[in-house]
Formats: structure tokens, sequence, C-alpha cells
């Protein structure tokens, strides 16, 4: 197979992992003949480390479809793994993207969303519903007989990621209490980044005789974590998995907001996504778990919550104080 493959957003965390993971791992670098990797700051460190990796690095910005259709068309590409952006204009340039595969006739689609878009209120949760209006774009492709893109599509609505509970080590260390703004009632089931990866390597560098394997094209995917837990169960995994004793705290939303603004260095609108996940886990509307996909494509199970915790132990134990002699 030689499949010319573009992840976009790779200056991102998910996109950067999906790239490492297919340019580092002979199961899947094997299956591509080149990989391309578009960016809004192709002079992050990321990005830089994934052009040593063998990654052709292609800029973008709102307004120059033109010049990526130009790249995609060069570059022979024939699947998109697209990744809407975290950023203000993040269904503009999503949208943008989308539209420059379908003139370069880009065939195969995997498009990254988010678990519990089709639950959330346009309203109260317009961040993540503005998921499924994207989702609709990639989707109505496929009934558009004039372009090839969506001929072969799959939608990864993917949860959230676990990695997120880093945003509140300091909280862990200083004080050993994990403060989430989830209410005490409900559950929600993280998932870690690096099991969305996997999924998504697998569907990528997949092959059947209409472009991605026959067992992913077309599939609606969704992606949890394995256990539903609640802020409670949350502290009890990562206790148990420390050695220590974690506390979880409900605070409030205003007070998550804080939080986010002080301890992380994220776009705006990926800490309004956060909060108005949190939001969904008050309303009960997170009660549930998916694994299926990702055990029925990649033969093993998604990471425990206390194997995830045993992985960023340093992140979330107390530091140690220096003593003067």
């Amino acid at each position: 197979m030689s499949r010319n493959l573009v992840i976009t957003a790779a200056d991102g965390q998910t996109g950067h992992l999906i790239a490492e993971l297919i340019l580092t791992n002979d199961d899947f670098s094997k299956k591509i003949n080149s990989l391309t990797v578009t960016s809004l700051h192709p002079e992050s460190e990321r990005i830089k480390e994934l052009k040593k990796k063998g990654a052709n690095i292609l800029e973008t910005s709102l307004g120059n479809k033109e010049e990526i259709v130009e790249a995609f068309k060069d570059a022979s590409i024939d699947t998109i793994c697209l990744i809407p952006p975290a950023s203000a204009n993040k269904r503009e340039l999503t949208v943008e993207m989308l539209e420059a595969a379908k003139e370069a006739g880009v065939q195969n689609v995997l498009f990254l969303s988010a678990v519990g878009c089709d639950m959330a209120d346009e309203e109260k949760q317009p961040h993540l519903r503005e998921f499924i209006h994207l989702e609709s774009l990639v989707l109505e492709c496929k009934g558009n007989t004039e372009v090839k893109t969506g001929h072969s599509p799959v939608v990864l609505r993917a949860g959230f990621y676990a990695e997120n509970l880093l945003l509140y080590n300091k909280q862990a260390q200083g004080s050993g209490k994990i403060p989430l703004p989830a209410g005490d009632t409900h559950k929600f089931a993280p998932v870690a980044l690096g099991d969305v990866a996997q999924l998504a390597a697998h569907v990528l560098t997949g092959e059947g005789p209409h472009g991605f394997s026959d067992q992913h094209r077309g599939q609606l995917m969704v992606l949890t974590g394995p256990m539903l837990a609640s802020g409670d169960e949350l502290a009890t995994a990562a206790s148990d998995a420390l050695g220590i004793k974690l506390q979880y705290e409900n605070i409030s939303e205003e007070e998550a907001r804080k939080i986010l603004d002080t301890q992380s260095d994220i776009d705006d609108s990926e800490k309004e996504f956060l909060l108005e996940y949190y939001s969904l886990v008050r309303e009960g509307k997170t009660n549930y778990i998916s694994t299926h996909s990702f055990h029925d494509i990649t033969g093993s199970n998604p990471q425990e919550p206390t194997d995830f915790f045993k992985t960023y132990s340093a992140e979330f134990k107390p530091k140690r104080r220096k003593t003067s002699k």
C-alpha cells in the first residue's frame, strides 16, 4: 500500500501523538508512503519533532485554501485525519480544510469528533455541539457524487481525555485533592490519549477495496475509557495507584475556570469545551462507557484509570521538600 496521509492540527496533543505513533511504530509506518502534517504554528516544538521523524510540514492559516489544495495534490494525498484545531476559529478552519480535501480529491476521511456532542445543548454547550455540525459536513460528502471525499468516511468520537486531569496536578501535589466541577452524583469515563491515537492509527492505515478497511469504513466509533467513575471513584483509583491518599473536591464552574486560567496555557475555546463537558457530567449525560470499537479493532482493552495514574505518578505525588543539613 502506498497511502499518502495528512494529519491536521498536528501542533495539538492529539494530532501530534497520532502522527508520532504512525511514524515510529513499524506496524503503522510500513503501511504509508508519506505523512504530511498541517500546523498553525510550524515553529512549535511538536512540529519540529515530527519533522525530524520524517513528516512533511504544511503551514496553514485561515484563508489559504488554494495553497492547501495544491499541496495536497502535489503530495498525492489520499487520506486525511481531520482534527479540529484548538482555536477560536475552529469551525472555519475545519470547514476550509474539508473543502480543500474535496477539491484535491482526497478519498478517505477520518474525522475526530467528541463524545457527548450528541447530548450537548445548542445554548448551554455550544462548543461541544459544534462537533455535531462538523460531523454533518463530513458525512454529507458521502452523498455528493461529484467529489471523491466521503467515499470512505469514519467518524471517531473521542471521550474526555484523562490527560485533562493533569491540569489539576498542583492541587493534588499541594493539598491532596483533585478539584473538578463534575458534581457528586454522576459519572464519566476518561480515556487515555494514547488509546485514541492507537485507534486512529489503525483506521488511518487500514486497507480495503474502497479505501479504508471494510471493518472500519462507514463506522461511527465512540471511544471512552473502560471505567465509569464519579469524582470520588477517580480519587480512589488515583490513591490506589499512587499509594497516597487523594480526595475528590467538587468545585463550582467559576472555581474551575480560575484554575484553568492560572494553571494552563490552553486556548480559551478549549477551556470552554472542558467546562461544557463537565456540565454534561453534572446533567447525567455521560453515564456510559463505549469500548467495543477499540477492542474489536486493536484486540486490546483501553487503559484503566489506575494505570493512567501510575503512568503520571510524578505529576500527582507530592514533591518532597528539600531539607538543609
